[in-house]
């Protein structure tokens, strides 16, 4: 794919990062304001194709409909799997049984799955050709830092090339430089854990049936592919973690089948598993001085929900309509009362989502007794309540409260 170099030293938007977040952003102001307003994404990464990683993702319900909204989704070359059903249980390794506690049908509204599971690269490629027919900018250079004014945000570029704008939106990951430039402070911390992600195939067909196993390690989700594979995100203690990825083969396998099962057969491990450590961060402001942060250089939060891509999404489509309302009207799209409204649509569901996963992870991933009878009583009285249930199948699909159009599927 063709990518343009910075031939101008102006533009309306500054991106920074070409991950999913950063690309929709762009691409969603882009298709909703032109001609006449210019959105560049800046990324070194852009300098070559999407790296695959073997890593997926369950997108919600409202994610997909944002990217359907952008045609993206109309792009995805790779198969994508809807997931169907979706159920929990909890137990200790050693058990011979388990018994699902909570279950949840795979519908958001007929004949429409809350979630489908699609893998990252799939996602960026989509996204990248999206956004360059949308008519953004792709620079393939990193920004280093930025310097806000009264009126415009300067940003500069490793090579010394430097780009203004009116507004920087930092979606440059976890670790995210323009938020520590900005000064903006986060809590946070580290779970102690890692999550080992592999690709498993095996014998019998999934049906489209999620699984969440609650184990004294951590949850160890089993996650649906295409062609009889699943993808698994394996929460284990940090030093445990790389002890199981370090095994022979045939070790791992054996250790991957006490948890995985053999409900569907046979299985086969297909995909080297990595360990990826998890960890929490919020920053204590999604705002700065025509700086907004969007994605992983706004909040991490434990994969415990599968929501880390999704809540990104939500920003996306929180930000792009605060911007483009205020463009039409021929407001500075960086100005504050943009920002601070941006910030209050996501910050008080940013801090819940993060809360909520923590307190799950922490309440599942212990030995006690007590704590496996209090929360076993809970999930089976969640499972009792319809009306409940659709509650917290909304609310994970994305589709509860003030829901910004994107989400709804409408355009801006």
């Amino acid at each position: 794919m063709a990518v343009r170099r910075l031939e101008k030293n102006s533009t309306d938007v500054v991106v920074a990062g070409a991950g999913v977040a950063g690309l929709a952003f762009a691409t969603a102001l882009t298709s909703a304001l032109k001609p006449g307003f210019s959105v560049a994404v800046c990324d070194a990464a852009l300098a070559s194709a999407p790296v695959a990683d073997d890593r997926v993702s369950a997108i919600a319900a409202g994610a997909r409909r944002l990217l359907e909204a952008l045609g993206v989704w109309q792009r995805l070359a790779g198969p994508v799997q809807p997931i169907r059903e979706m159920a929990i249980t909890d137990s200790r390794l050693e058990d011979a049984v388990r018994p699902v506690f909570l279950s949840f049908d795979g519908e958001i509204e007929p004949d429409e799955p809350f979630a489908h599971m699609v893998e990252n690269r799939d996602v960026l490629v989509a996204l990248r050709a999206a956004a360059e027919a949308a008519g953004v900018r792709l620079i393939p250079a990193q920004v280093e830092g930025f310097e806000a004014e009264d009126e415009t945000v300067e940003v500069a570029f490793g090579n010394g090339d430097k780009l203004t704008a009116r507004l920087l939106a930092a979606a440059d990951g976890a670790r995210s430089k323009l938020r520590a430039a900005a000064g903006i402070k986060t809590v946070s911390w580290s779970y102690g854990q890692s999550g080992i992600v592999a690709t498993i195939g095996h014998e019998r067909d999934h049906e489209g049936r999620a699984e969440e196993h609650f184990l004294p390690g951590g949850p160890f989700a089993i996650l649906p592919l295409a062609d009889r594979r699943s993808s698994i995100v394996w929460t284990e203690p940090a030093a445990e973690a790389a002890r199981i990825v370090a095994l022979p083969a045939g070790e791992f396998h054996a250790e991957l089948e006490r948890r995985f099962g053999l409900r569907l057969g046979e299985i086969e491990v297909l995909s080297p598993p990595r360990a990826y450590p998890l960890g929490f961060t919020i920053a204590r402001t999604f705002i700065g001085e025509r700086l907004a942060l969007i994605g992983d250089a706004a909040h991490v939060i434990h994969p415990i929900a599968g929501q880390g891509l999704n809540i990104g999404l939500r920003d996306v489509a929180a930000l792009a309509e605060c911007v483009t309302e205020a463009a039409r009207l021929g407001l500075d799209p960086g100005g504050s009362d943009v920002l601070e409204r941006y910030e209050r649509w996501r910050r008080f569901d940013t801090v819940a989502m993060g809360i909520a996963t923590d307190g799950l992870n922490r309440l599942f991933s212990n030995r006690s007794g007590m704590l496996k009878f209090v929360r076993d009583v809970g999930l089976g009285v969640v499972d009792r309540l319809p009306p409940l249930k659709r509650f917290f199948v909304s609310e994970a699909a994305g589709l509860a409260g003030e829901v910004p159009k994107l989400l709804r599927g409408e355009t801006l």
